[in-house]
């Protein structure tokens, strides 16, 4: 049986794989990357950890049927109760990873970094409230 990784590790390495992603993959070329298709890789990578992080510790998804989704105003919520001070984080990572970065291929550098900051702080926030089961 396979071990279960530690969400926080994990939400991590989604972060860090994005990172690869743009180092490697999307050409940075002065103030902007060359490559929107790795820029929407990276920003979807790195939403998708963010949600590992918030999953980890505000357990939305137990209260969930199978196969359904959660939506973005179920992280909203959750978080608001959890701590209301992270909800404007939360709503710009959502704006800026999933879909400045991951829609529109933004390809400016700064924003890209800004974006990543972000989902980092937000992981980190995820860490200090994570408490191991």
């Amino acid at each position: 049986m396979a071990e279960l990784k530690h969400p926080i590790r994990e939400a991590e390495r989604y972060l860090q794989n994005a990172r690869q992603l743009l180092s490697e993959k999307a050409e940075k070329d002065g103030d902007y990357y060359n490559d929107s298709k790795y820029v929407k890789m990276a920003g979807n990578t790195a939403w998708n950890g963010v949600l590992v992080a918030l999953d980890a510790v505000l357990g939305i998804r137990s209260g969930l049927k199978k196969n359904q989704r959660p939506e973005f105003k179920d992280y909203q919520a959750a978080i608001a109760k959890k701590d209301s001070k992270m909800t404007r984080p939360l709503l710009w990572t959502y704006e800026s990873l999933h879909k400045v970065l991951g829609y529109d291929g933004n390809a400016r550098y700064k924003i890209v970094q800004d974006s990543m900051d972000q989902a980092k702080l937000i992981i980190n926030w995820a860490e200090k409230n994570y408490q191991d089961n």
